[in-house]
């Protein structure tokens, strides 16, 4: 038997100038890059990103032509305080759309991600190498998690352009009951809305998972979007306490500490650290179900 050339790649003498790394490059990126664009290519992506936006416009057009200031207690939190700073459009807005209409969208996106390849009948072609089953996973909760930053800023950042527009914006009284000027108000927003983007990764991890136990994408986004209704009914019900603080909704309206000074970071990290949890479990169970999930059949 003649000895193989080793300056021939082969399985026993593998390339040495090309480190794992370069799988990625030459895979990973223009597969995350592609992802995207038929993502945010998409008309339905577009038509969510502009009814998300539509809600605190709504708002503010409202609160612009009723008689009064709203009435405190009553309505959305901080509603009452959109008529003396217009920066609290972008977070009412966020209110609103925290309990239906962002987990909404996130769940359609989310649920989408393997089943609508799989309906396609797209999904083999995918795993050509050298994309392979872990780095496709990857790219799509890449890209979910892509859209749930875009979701939370159609909101937040409309809202504060609207809030400008219609109402005064000066110094913000926050919930302590402190002073801050128009620029710490604006980086205050900003983390309010970071809160939001990371309360919705445990949810995108969640999609992803039931994405890939069914090639009917209209059936994940469903059952996505009934744990999260499960999620926040259970978060309601004083019976059963102990389960509250394991449920990935369980934080979603606790930034309120982010507008106090000084700014309290114990709810963020709680959240932060649940979502993780929630990432790294379903996370697991996606890529559990998907590695043995026949495709080529």
């Amino acid at each position: 038997m003649l000895p193989s050339d080793p300056s021939l790649p082969n399985d026993s003498n593998p390339p040495r100038d090309r480190p794992a790394t370069a799988g990625w490059a030459r895979a990973g990126w223009p597969l995350l890059a592609s992802e995207l664009q038929m993502l945010f290519g998409r008309r339905r992506t577009w038509a969510m990103l502009l009814v998300l936006a539509a809600v605190p416009v709504l708002i503010a057009v409202v609160v612009r032509l009723s008689s009064g200031p709203g009435t405190p207690g009553r309505g959305p939190a901080f509603l009452d305080r959109v008529t003396q700073n217009g920066l609290f459009v972008g977070v009412t807005g966020l209110v609103v759309s925290i309990p239906l209409f962002l987990p909404l969208t996130i769940s359609v996106v989310a649920g989408d991600t393997i089943a609508g390849e799989g309906s396609l009948g797209t999904l083999r072609y995918l795993l050509v190498a050298p994309a392979g089953r872990v780095r496709l996973l990857l790219v799509k909760y890449a890209a979910a998690l892509a859209f749930c930053i875009a979701a939370t800023l159609a909101v937040a950042v409309p809202g504060a352009v609207v809030g400008v527009l219609l109402f005064p914006v000066g110094p913000v009284t926050l919930l302590s009951g402190d002073t801050i000027g128009v620029g710490a108000s604006v980086l205050r927003l900003l983390l309010v809305a970071a809160y939001v983007m990371v309360s919705l990764v445990g949810l995108a991890a969640v999609g992803l998972f039931i994405s890939t136990l069914t090639d009917v994408p209209v059936g994940a986004m469903a059952a996505t979007i009934v744990l999260t209704v499960v999620s926040a009914v259970l978060d309601a019900l004083p019976q059963v306490t102990w389960l509250h603080p394991w449920l990935f909704s369980h934080y979603w309206f606790d930034f309120a500490d982010l507008l106090r000074q000084p700014v309290s970071w114990s709810s963020f990290g709680a959240n932060a650290w649940l979502q993780a949890g929630y990432i790294a479990v379903f996370g697991a169970l996606a890529y559990g179900r998907f590695a043995s999930k026949d495709v080529l059949s």
